[in-house]
Parts: C-alpha cells; sequence; structure tokens
C-alpha cells in the first residue's frame, strides 16, 4: 500500500473529474487559439495584442492556466503515487515522494503565478 504524502484529502472521483473538465477547458483554449491562426494567418503583434486586450480572453486565458495547473498537478501527483512506492525505493520511497510532490507544486505554483503576471500584469 502506497501511503499518500499529500493527499489533501481528496477522493478519486473528484480527481477524475478535475482531470476531465481541465482537459475540455484546454481543448476549447487550444481550438481558440488554433482558430485564431486560421483566421488570421498572416497575425501581427498588433492584432494579437489587440486579441488579448479583451477581458473575456484574458479571463478565458486564465480559467485555461488554472485548468492547466490543476491538470498537473493531479497528474504529478498520480505519477509520485504510482511509480514513487516503496517497491522500487525501499524505505525511502516517502520521501523521495514528498520531494518530488513539494518541487511539482512549486513549479506549478510559479507556472501559475507567472500566467497571472502575463495576462494581468502592465
Amino acid at each position: 500500500m502506497v501511503t499518500s504524502a499529500t493527499n489533501f484529502s481528496r477522493t478519486g472521483l473528484s480527481d477524475w473529474l478535475v482531470q476531465r473538465v481541465s482537459a475540455i477547458v484546454l481543448l476549447a483554449y487550444s481550438l481558440f487559439i488554433f482558430g485564431i491562426f486560421v483566421l488570421y494567418p498572416e497575425l501581427s503583434f498588433e492584432q494579437w495584442s489587440g486579441i488579448f486586450s479583451n477581458n473575456a480572453v484574458r479571463l478565458f486565458s486564465m480559467m485555461s492556466v488554472l485548468a492547466l495547473c490543476g491538470h498537473a498537478w493531479i497528474g504529478m501527483w498520480t505519477i509520485a503515487t504510482d511509480y514513487l512506492t516503496s517497491l522500487q525505493l525501499g524505505s525511502a520511497a516517502t520521501f523521495v515522494r514528498l520531494v518530488f510532490q513539494l518541487g511539482c507544486a512549486l513549479l506549478i505554483t510559479v507556472y501559475l503565478l507567472w500566467g497571472i503576471q502575463i495576462f494581468w500584469g502592465s
């Protein structure tokens, strides 16, 4: 049995739901960006900047960044609990898993703050 270092009392159903909903948001955002490139094949920086100065686009972009962070956290947590086990690592498994999960959490937090700064900073 794997002991979770950072479970935060989630259930498998909530993890599954976060993965599916975030995947749908990311698909919609990817299609939106692809559509911009199809509609404006000679897109200039001014046009690109104009599109992203719209608050609806900024909000959709932030929703996508949040979805990406949630999706990444569930995915990395699953990898940590499935593959960083005592069978492969022995008695150091819990420590290695905790360090891995803290590193992932720190990196995801940096990406989230960077995304906020990109879309809402000056």
